[in-house]
């Protein structure tokens, strides 16, 4: 079946392969071999689709066409995707990049997995990722270093970092990651594609956990997805969000707060007290801003009740170093009541931003203080250093802007917009308030559609 004429599968969208598939003029089987042949014409050096199940995902692009009509109705339908490596496909590994994990049995497909299927995405395989998805690199003694698509000398971030360069790359137009410190919004930013971290607790984490592991959802932590466009967001996240069976809730999230880009309030924050931003992120950023000003945004600097960004990036440092070595055998476990008083620090933290979106309706700022760095092998993270406008700061500093929306549990979603004098990606993210993802990613898609991102 030939391909329509004016659909470059290469470039297409997902949710633009979902309808030409839909409407026969392209082929599930079409879609997913051309996928699979630019994966292997593309991943050589860039190494980012380092599990392949290409049999497998050849056999339900047929039985997707086989249906015919029968299988109409799924906004994903052909779509071929990848996903992060640390998210369970039923019969391929999930490691974290750890050798000891690599032939653990995989018996059941996460649920954001099982839901991406059945709205008729065809899994290819999985994307690589940092040991225990601790760096904003993607590199592990099983699968190696994945390489920048836009300058292979540099890091696509992480640590879902194979997932954004499969997408940056032309390879797939959707994956799906995680985020608990920046690693969806940061690898989009260092690789110019679009991504959402959804407010915690809309989309289950089942099927996303340590391996070998059987736990609770991990406080702070979310899964989401990546993509080339904000409408595939969009799709995806409708796709993914809501309740395990039996759990007694039901999604209900409020409608996007604005039509048009000239009726939204914007705060914008270029400065973080803990860490240090280039001129390169807060020029495209006031740029962007300036923008938005000219086409009637009420733009805005300050707010009132702004939390203390500093304290509270201290709370959410302590509660990830407490999530992140739990287990470990050098740890320094917290007491239960030092973990209470930081859920309090959040509560409050998340009360004092719930008031601060009643002034405005989204705030704009960086997703890290840097455009993609240069690959760093120091395996001791505390000695790295990263260098803003040409001067060392600590590279664990740049937690602090991905940590600003995920300490309240806020969805944030990353859009390019600009590129660097070097070539390099810049985004940004869109931070909403509580469980108003739909508003987050409604204003990314308005700036795609006026021109201001992509």
């Amino acid at each position: 079946m030939p391909a329509r004429d004016d659909l470059n599968l290469a470039t297409a969208t997902a949710t633009e392969t979902a309808r030409a598939v839909a409407a026969g003029t392209v082929s599930a089987l079409e879609a997913c071999d051309a996928a699979i042949a630019r994966i292997e014409a593309l991943d050589g050096p860039i190494n980012a689709v380092v599990v392949r199940d290409f049999d497998r995902a050849r056999a339900a692009a047929k039985g997707i066409d086989a249906a015919g009509k029968g299988a109409t109705g799924r906004p994903l339908l052909g779509v071929p995707m990848t996903v992060k490596e640390s998210n369970n496909v039923a019969g391929l590994p999930t490691t974290w990049g750890m050798p000891m994990f690599k032939d653990l049995p995989i018996a059941t497909d996460a649920v954001t997995v099982a839901r991406l299927k059945a709205a008729g995405a065809v899994i290819l395989g999985k994307t690589n990722v940092p040991v225990v998805l601790a760096d904003w690199q993607a590199v592990n003694p099983i699968y190696g270093r994945t390489a920048n698509p836009r300058d292979l000398s540099r890091t696509p971030g992480g640590s879902s970092g194979g997932s954004a360069a499969a997408v940056a790359a032309g390879m797939v137009p959707l994956e799906l990651g995680s985020d608990i410190g920046g690693s969806i919004r940061v690898p989009a930013h260092f690789c110019g594609i679009f991504g959402h971290k959804p407010s915690h607790g809309v989309i289950p984490l089942m099927g996303h956990d340590f391996p070998g592991s059987d736990s609770v959802d991990v406080e702070l932590a979310v899964v989401g997805p990546l993509a080339r466009s904000a409408e595939d967001l969009a799709v995806a996240f409708d796709v993914m969000a809501g309740p395990l069976p039996g759990s007694g809730w039901k999604l209900d999230l409020p409608p996007a707060r604005h039509a048009t880009l000239g009726d939204y309030r914007v705060l914008v924050l270029d400065s973080h007290p803990s860490a240090a931003t280039d001129t390169s992120l807060r020029g495209p950023l006031n740029a962007l801003a300036e923008a938005l000003a000219r086409k009637g945004a009420k733009v805005t600097r300050t707010a009132s009740g702004l939390p203390d960004l500093a304290a509270a990036h201290r709370t959410y440092m302590a509660m990830l170093i407490a999530i992140t070595t739990r287990g470990a055998p050098d740890a320094k476990p917290i007491d239960a009541h030092a973990w209470m008083n930081l859920l309090d620090e959040q509560m409050r933290v998340t009360r004092a931003w719930r008031s601060v979106f009643r002034e405005i309706d989204v705030v704009l700022m960086p997703p890290f203080g840097t455009a993609a760095y240069p690959h760093d092998d120091n395996p001791d993270q505390d000695a790295r250093r990263l260098l803003v406008d040409g001067a060392e700061t600590p590279y664990g500093d740049q937690l602090a802007w991905p940590a600003v929306a995920t300490l309240p549990h806020l969805p944030a979603t990353a859009v390019p917009v600009a590129k660097t004098k070097a070539g390099l990606p810049v985004g940004v993210q869109i931070m909403g308030a509580p469980f108003e993802d739909r508003t987050t990613l409604a204003f990314a898609r308005l700036l795609s559609r006026e021109g201001l991102s992509g």
